[in-house]
C-alpha cells in the first residue's frame, strides 16, 4: 500500500517579507504544533533557502520539502514543509 501525502497543519505566508520575520513566523507556528504536524511555509526572500534548513538542523525538525518556483511573473516564490520533531 502506498503513504498517504503528508498535508500541511499550518500554512504561513511570508511573502514580501524578508529576513528574519519568515523564520520568526515559522518558530512561532512551530512552538504551537503539536508533534509530528506540519507547517508549510511560502517565501519570496531568498534568503529562507537557507535559513529554514538552518532553522530545521539546529532545532530537531524535518524538512521534508524545499522547492523554488516561478510566478506568472518571473519572481521566485519558496515553498517548505516543516515536520516538528
Amino acid at each position: 500500500m502506498s503513504e498517504q501525502p503528508k498535508l500541511p497543519a499550518v500554512q504561513i505566508n511570508t511573502r514580501g517579507l524578508r529576513c528574519p520575520e519568515p523564520v520568526m513566523m515559522l518558530h512561532q507556528a512551530i512552538r504551537k504544533a503539536k508533534s509530528g504536524e506540519i507547517v508549510e511555509v511560502l517565501a519570496t526572500d531568498p534568503s529562507t533557502s537557507w535559513d529554514i534548513p538552518k532553522f530545521c538542523m539546529h532545532l530537531g525538525h524535518e524538512l521534508l520539502l524545499k522547492e523554488e518556483n516561478q510566478d506568472e511573473n518571473s519572481n521566485t516564490e519558496y515553498r517548505y514543509l516543516v515536520q516538528k520533531g
